[in-house]
């Protein structure tokens, strides 16, 4: 992962902390969100019947962890991002 350098002719590290913590909230509420909108196999299980092998639920869930698993990757990164700002600002005074 690239990470900013922190520097007078830059973008200060107050600018971009806050920046990438909202950035990072952001995606914490999506995947809250997208926690609650998870598959049910009542939404499932006629697709079951026209296939005849009852796995529409199970791959729409594989989906859906798929999905959660991207934004929790991009959730760490912003996370890494933050971390490292934090880091550089006490030697920087900016």
């Amino acid at each position: 992962m690239t990470f900013p350098t922190i520097h007078l002719n830059g973008t200060s590290a107050q600018e971009l902390l806050a920046k990438y913590q909202e950035a990072a909230h952001a995606v914490n509420i999506a995947m809250a969100m997208l926690a609650l909108s998870g598959p049910h196999g009542r939404d499932y299980y006629p697709q079951d019947q026209y296939r005849g092998e009852g796995k529409a639920i199970d791959a729409a869930y594989a989906e859906h962890c798929a999905r959660m698993e991207k934004l929790k990757s991009v959730y760490e990164e912003l996370q890494a991002l933050v971390e490292n700002i934090v880091e550089q600002a006490p030697r920087t005074r900016c």
